[in-house]
Formats: structure tokens, C-alpha cells, sequence
């Protein structure tokens, strides 16, 4: 059974490494990853992650970087907003369409991750993590196809597919459902306030009075 410091991200003991680099997940993802990584390269993809487990500290550190306005925040069209003479509301709804709250991100659980393919990225271009990248005649079109064909052969499923005024589309990011829907039915909003004890969240006393608005809206899903 996964604790509650490893639903929130802050224990990493129920995680192994994924290939050779520095990504890692449980280990029954990897192993599914691992497969269909080898069918997608049979397929002509090279398959790879761009961002698997995420701490509660990076995730802290992402959340409170865009409220106070040192990393960018995006529009739904994925444009630059300037957030200066925007309410505390108005900040958070932004932040929450492409951001997770620190213990609420999926990457904490080690069953999802995002994904690309290098070899159809120009050699000029940076990896921007955005819908266009993946959507027709985007880089990763083709990738995008073959993994809305066959992902869920190997038990992988898109959380984000679609926009229900929650968070944005995101093609590239995909769970590994046995894992996911079991950490899924653990996060509750007590939880997730709970892990924010002795955190210094920006915004957290109008997040936490604002939690049944925001929990079901941008946190939980619809069934599995």
C-alpha cells in the first residue's frame, strides 16, 4: 500500500530507477513502459520520458515560482500572461490548468509520466511540452497517433485527453492505470492539506478554503 508521503511526493521509497538516467517510477511501470518503449521502437519511435517523478519540493517550487510570477504562466492558447494585477483567484485557476498543487501532481506517484520522441525533434528546437508539439502537424504527431492506437495494450491511458475546464489537454503525459487508479481512490483533500503542514504553499489558506471547488475541478478525475 502506498503512504500518504509517497501519494504527496515526499518519499520516494516506492520507486526504482527507469532505464539509465535519472527518471524514475514504481517498478510495475517501468516494466510496462519498458515493453511498450520496445514495441514503439519496432513501430520506428524512439520512445523516451522527459519527466517521470517529481518531489514535493520541485512541485512546491514550480507552484510558488508561477503565483509570484519568477516562471511564466500560460493562457488556455498556451500564450504568456502577465500576472501582476491579477486576483488571487484569478492566479491559481491559471496556474491549476497547466500546474499541479505541491502533493497533488500525479509525477509524485511514480505511475505517470510524460513522453516524446528525440529523434523527431529538430536539432534547433527545444522540447516545449505543449499541445501543438503533438497535435497535426506538430513533431510528435506521428508518436501521438501510434500511442492513442496501442498505449492501452500495455495498461497506459491519457488522464488529460480531453478539456473539461479543468486542466489542459497534455498529449504527452500518460499513467499507467493499475498504479494510477489505486492512488487515485487515496488523495483526498484532507490529505493533500495535510502534507502542506509546515510548507510555505502560496496561496494556501484561499486553496484550502477553496477546496471543493478546486479537488473535483483540477485534481479529481472522472472514474477509471
Amino acid at each position: 500500500m502506498i503512504s500518504h508521503e509517497m501519494l504527496t511526493g515526499r518519499s520516494a521509497e516506492h520507486l526504482v530507477t527507469l532505464g539509465e538516467g535519472p527518471h524514475r517510477l514504481q517498478k510495475e511501470a517501468v516494466q510496462a513502459f519498458e515493453k511498450m518503449r520496445q514495441a514503439a521502437s519496432v513501430a520506428g519511435f524512439d520512445l523516451q520520458p522527459a519527466s517521470t517523478f517529481r518531489d514535493f519540493s520541485r512541485q512546491l517550487a514550480i507552484w510558488n515560482g508561477k503565483f509570484r510570477g519568477e516562471r511564466p504562466v500560460l493562457d488556455k492558447n498556451s500564450q504568456p500572461v502577465d500576472i501582476s494585477e491579477l486576483t488571487t483567484a484569478e492566479r491559481c485557476e491559471l496556474i491549476l490548468r497547466w500546474s499541479a498543487l505541491p502533493g497533488a501532481s500525479r509525477h509524485h506517484w511514480g505511475s505517470d509520466l510524460d513522453v516524446y520522441d528525440p529523434s523527431l525533434l529538430p536539432a534547433d528546437k527545444k522540447l516545449q511540452l505543449e499541445p501543438w508539439e503533438y497535435e497535426e502537424g506538430g513533431y510528435f504527431y506521428p508518436l501521438n497517433q501510434w500511442l492513442s492506437a496501442h498505449m492501452a495494450e500495455f495498461g497506459f491511458y491519457r488522464p488529460y485527453a480531453e478539456d473539461t475546464g479543468g486542466v489542459a489537454v497534455e498529449p504527452w503525459h500518460l499513467s499507467y492505470r493499475p498504479l494510477a487508479q489505486e492512488c487515485e481512490k487515496l488523495l483526498t483533500p484532507q490529505v493533500l492539506i495535510s502534507a502542506w503542514t509546515g510548507q510555505e504553499v502560496a496561496a494556501a489558506d484561499w486553496l484550502a478554503g477553496q477546496m471543493t471547488e478546486i479537488f473535483p475541478r483540477f485534481i479529481a478525475l472522472s472514474p477509471l
